[in-house]
């Protein structure tokens, strides 16, 4: 019995032992073990494995992999993506570190009700649901267990940086004013256009050919046609296109049209615009005018932004000055 014991313990610690040097190889021993995983970083007294890594790599390398870079691209891509990869884990584990030395615990209810906040959040029954965790490649049980690890990780962010942070009104007040544009009312133009396209290469003739056209649309407009009607009507005719060209801020719109636009009230339309596809009469069918906010109807908006901001570059500070702390070596 006794023999038998020794021989098992023994094969455990030669799988240990080959983790450790990190076979590259499939090691098949006494006890008939197979070896494909190796360690990637040691961090304190605990170890970062290839497969961790790949598993959290996989859905990112998946999405770059998909996206037809040349090879070369892809692979300064994918070898950054596993860096900054690396870097999270080794974050993560640094950060249970942490939560075991502070003792820290989350109960099976707290996690049963995050699970509830999710399904409410989402509109999603407790089957959808597990539907969705399944697609992730997830256990149900794994899932809780991702759980667990999120409330923990927010907890020990409350004991290290967010219990010690202080918003005043008056840095409430400085944001506001230096950010007073994102609190002024601002317009959104739902825009349609008619196009005569004209190739770069015509000539004066067939330019002025299409310029007659966008004329006899204008005075259809003018006259007082619906620009649907008239854009319908138009659009049979060789290279003219009738669109919706979307919503936009202002800001977000050519010089061109800004200055074709900015006087114009909603149902109006510009004047025939030269531009480098053509010529072109765009249409305002809506102005949307998002109203402004005080500082007083801000003042919640702008203490949450102060205070995550302040959270983020705290975090930063505080798990830098860990990995300084702490044992991390990287293993090619």
């Amino acid at each position: 019995m006794k023999s038998k014991l020794r021989t098992h313990s023994n094969c455990i610690i030669t799988i240990f032992i080959l983790a450790i040097l990190q076979s590259g190889f499939i090691y098949k021993g006494l006890c008939m073990a197979e070896v494909v995983d190796r360690v990637v970083a040691v961090v304190n007294n605990d170890v970062i494995t290839l497969n961790e890594l790949t598993t959290a790599m996989n859905v990112y390398a998946e999405k770059i992999k998909s996206h037809g870079y040349p090879l070369e691209q892809e692979r300064t891509m994918l070898f950054k993506l596993r860096e900054d990869i690396l870097d999270q884990l080794i974050n993560q584990k640094l950060t249970d570190q942490e939560i075991a030395k502070y003792e820290l615990t989350a109960s099976d209810k707290e996690i049963d009700n995050t699970i509830e906040r999710i399904k409410e959040a989402k509109f999603l029954t407790e089957e959808e649901l597990r539907d969705l965790v399944a697609k992730d490649g997830l256990t149900f049980d794994e899932f809780r267990g991702k759980l667990k690890e999120n409330i923990l990780r927010s907890r020990l962010l409350d004991i290290k940086i967010k219990s010690k942070i202080v918003i005043t009104k008056d840095d409430i007040k400085a944001y506001y004013e230096s950010h007073k544009s994102d609190y002024m009312p601002k317009k959104k133009y739902h825009l349609l256009n008619i196009i005569k396209k004209v190739d770069s290469y015509a000539d004066e003739d067939e330019k002025h050919e299409a310029m007659l056209v966008m004329e006899k649309i204008y005075a259809e407009l003018i006259e007082g046609r619906l620009f649907e009607e008239v854009g319908k009507d138009y659009s049979e005719l060789p290279s003219i296109e009738t669109s919706d060209l979307g919503t936009f801020k202002f800001d977000e719109l050519s010089q061109q049209v800004q200055d074709a636009i900015k006087d114009l009230k909603q149902k109006e339309f510009t004047k025939t615009l030269e531009n480098d596809l053509g010529y072109q009469i765009i249409y305002i069918k809506e102005i949307e005018i998002k109203p402004g906010k005080s500082l007083d109807e801000a003042y919640a908006e702008i203490q949450e932004i102060i205070f995550n901001n302040v959270t983020n570059e705290k975090f930063k500070l505080w798990i830098e000055q860990l990995r300084q702390q702490s044992y991390i070596k990287i293993i090619k």
